[in-house]
């Protein structure tokens, strides 16, 4: 087997090779047929025969039938009619388009090839033209030109599959079985990814797996944490386990640039984008939905980047990103996305359209699903220049029954937000003034487990306040709102409950004049950080919100993201590469207390591992809380020890310092004994060392430097 060199070894051969790196093209090396230099690699599985994605072939062929049979004279005739066709779609190659001819009777075949400059060019034309009616007698079959080889590899007879025998694989969920309850955290930093325990009553981290160019652009968690997904040129692979992150599936996509798990880790969506040859046309994209376990394509999706445009908070090329939302909670039993005028609704157990067609919604611009029901809500902006008011809709799926309505006048933007447990909905709403020269902001509050879903409005004091963040409770009723003006704007909080009044929504208080722009609440709520991220270098206050009360007040310089472990115990801030010092994450307590500080160079991601929900009922969560203290004496005692221990190794520690301390010493003073005569020498034979024995005289001394003559002329 070869030896495995690193990075560093490759450079400093290069360097005294006189070879410059950064003018190497690596992509372009390739190694001789069949050789790999005793090292395997780990796409071999990518390249195997039986893999359709990367056979080598003729992609970006297709081949047109059923056209008409027409004689030498016409054929001119039929060659413009097809090139028009299928030369609006993608660029035809010079000498692209052939149509064999019957050689004793000078007629077409009825047939023809045609060559792209690219694959996805040649599938948008099967995709386009498939079916194409050209007249009554002529509708076109169109085929890609590899699919024959497939076709044709098909055997004649009948063969049950090799039945594989059955061999257990890694508990994935062994991870949650720790006996010190640690969470783990994955990093990249440089070209290494790591993932670690969280081991705070050590204060540490502690190494768990590591592996260079493990992925090529990100790393992501799946939602319940069962998985760790990377992203490569050939596609994206899931690992699993709790030491030893072993690859469990690859999914075959090529150029993928973004990647989203279904909330139940069922479905596994993968994205990409391909540049056209014609600049004037939009970017190609192709999307595809896995089974995450089977590896198998359930359904895939292309079309041109405006197609994919509609909707979503963020993406590339001008793609909304997730393209598609999931709903119905944690069973993945629907998704969904937004299209012109339509909101296309599809079921995992078909993966085709609810009742086969779309629903019609006009101009809908966003959408979003209740966590954990299969409800859709719905925004419509205003229409007709403001004669038909915008609206708010909440839709049941899959019966598509409107559940509840508001309509909205003199709207200007609108921002919907789920609590975690869908029983409320917040919609902000921004709305112009009646000048129409500036806005102001209102909230509508849906309460949607209510009979008849009845419907808050809530404004703050000052209208004219800017609305910075929002962010419900996880689990709880209550929210926070940054608004004002920077650099110090007010933090406000509500609640949906009241002592006197549990069906209004009730402001608890308003902290004044706040370096914050960022909320984060801890997944357990209670506690939350008002963040000053950005332009406020990483301020940090620890709030109690059941309190009332600030814990702490703290700084992390330059922070550029916040992470909540899943438990609420620990929270961490990082510093990531857009800033070129400081690299490195913070591991802090849930009342702001620092445990401990790492630095990494080139630091790109923090991630902790999600959890998936509880096994416990809401009933027995509610006890544990009650209980806290019978339950929390193990865990106590389990501290002290922990405790006592550090106190016992800084204690060692503190011991090892001060013999190393003593032996310095003794060794000083064993060379300033052996020194001691030639001090004495020096002093002119003056034994002791101490000064206070020695008078310091002042001696002037006179020294001749130089002596020179010189004949000055004398003028009478």
């Amino acid at each position: 087997m070869a030896d495995v060199v690193s990075m560093e070894e490759v450079r400093e051969t290069a360097s005294q090779l006189g070879i410059d790196l950064s003018q190497i093209d690596f992509d372009a090396i390739r190694l001789p047929p069949g050789e790999d230099f005793g090292v395997k690699s780990d796409d071999e599985d990518l390249f195997q025969e039986d893999s359709l994605e990367f056979d080598a072939g003729f992609g970006n062929i297709i081949v047109v039938d059923n056209l008409p049979v027409v004689p030498r004279e016409k054929f001119e005739k039929l060659e413009g009619v097809i090139r028009k066709i299928y030369s609006q779609i993608g660029v035809i190659k010079e000498d692209g388009l052939w149509m064999p001819v019957e050689s004793d009777t000078q007629k077409t075949l009825g047939y023809c090839f045609i060559e792209y400059n690219t694959p996805q060019e040649a599938e948008l034309a099967k995709e386009k033209t498939n079916g194409y009616k050209l007249d009554r007698a002529h509708v076109f079959v169109v085929n890609m030109f590899d699919d024959f080889d497939k076709f044709m590899k098909v055997p004649d007879e009948w063969a049950p599959p090799e039945t594989k025998p059955y061999t257990p694989g890694e508990n994935l969920q062994h991870w949650l079985t720790d006996e010190k309850a640690r969470d783990q955290f994955v990093i990249r930093a440089g070209t290494d990814t790591e993932v670690f325990w969280n081991d705070a009553r050590q204060l540490k981290a502690d190494p768990v797996y590591k592996r260079m160019y493990w992925t090529e652009s990100f790393v992501q968690w799946s939602p319940q944490g069962t998985y760790l997904a990377t992203v490569h040129r050939q596609g994206a692979a899931v690992w699993g386990g709790a030491n030893t992150f072993n690859r469990l599936m690859r999914y075959a996509h090529s150029q993928v640039k973004l990647i989203d798990f279904s909330p139940g880790e069922k479905f596994l969506v993968t994205y990409s984008s391909h540049e056209p040859s014609n600049p004037r046309d939009t970017h190609r994209v192709v999307l595809h939905i896995f089974d995450v376990r089977t590896g198998k394509v359930m359904r895939e999706f292309k079309g041109s980047a405006d197609e994919f445009a509609i909707g979503g908070t963020g993406g590339v090329t001008g793609v909304s990103w997730p393209v598609f939302k999931w709903g119905g909670g944690k069973s993945d039993k629907y998704f969904a996305r937004i299209g012109k005028n339509v909101l296309s609704v599809y079921e995992t157990d078909t993966f085709s359209l609810i009742d086969k067609k779309s629903v019609k919604v006009e101009n809908v611009m966003d959408f979003s699903w209740s966590p954990t029901d299969p409800i859709l809500a719905l925004f419509v902006p205003e229409l007709g220049g403001g004669n038909q008011p915008a609206r708010v809709s909440l839709v049941q799926i899959p019966s598509k029954q409107e559940l509840r309505q508001k309509n909205l006048f003199s709207v200007s933007d609108c921002k919907m937000y789920w609590q975690s447990n869908g029983e409320y909905l917040a919609v902000k709403v921004d709305r112009y003034t009646k000048t129409k020269k500036s806005t102001y902001t209102g909230f509508e509050l849906f309460r949607i487990k209510e009979r008849d879903i009845p419907i808050e409005v809530l404004e703050l004091e000052n209208k004219n306040d800017k609305i910075i963040a929002f962010a419900w409770e996880p689990k709880g009723h209550r929210f926070a709102v940054i608004h004002g003006d920077s650099p110090r704007p007010d933090v406000s909080f509500y609640s949906m409950r009241s002592g006197h009044h549990t069906g209004r929504v009730s402001k608890l208080t308003t902290l004044k004049a706040k370096q914050a722009n960022a909320l984060y609440w801890s997944p357990a709520g209670r506690f939350i950080i008002l963040a000053g991220l950005k332009g406020f270098n990483g301020q940090l206050e620890f709030y109690n919100v059941d309190e009332l009360e600030t814990m702490a007040s703290a700084e992390h310089f330059m922070a550029t993201d916040i992470e909540w472990d899943p438990t609420g115990r620990y929270v961490a801030t990082s510093v990531t590469s857009v800033h070129e010092m400081e690299n490195g994450f913070n591991i802090w307590s849930f009342n702001g207390k620092l445990l401990y500080r790492i630095l990494k160079d080139h630091f790109f991601q923090f991630l902790w591992r999600p959890r998936p929900p509880s096994f416990l009922s809401p009933e027995k969560e509610e006890e544990i809380a009650k209980n806290l203290k019978k339950y929390s004496k193990k865990y106590e005692a389990e501290d002290q020890d922990v405790s006592m221990l550090l106190s016992e190794q800084e204690r060692e520690k503190r011991k090892m310092l001060k013999e190393e301390w003593d032996r310095w010493v003794s060794e000083w003073r064993r060379l300033h004994e052996e020194e001691k005569l030639e001090r004495q020498r020096l002093r002119d034979g003056e034994a002791s060392d101490e000064e206070e024995e020695y008078e310091a005289k002042e001696v002037e001394v006179e020294e001749l430097l130089d002596v020179s003559e010189e004949v000055l002329p004398f003028d009478e």
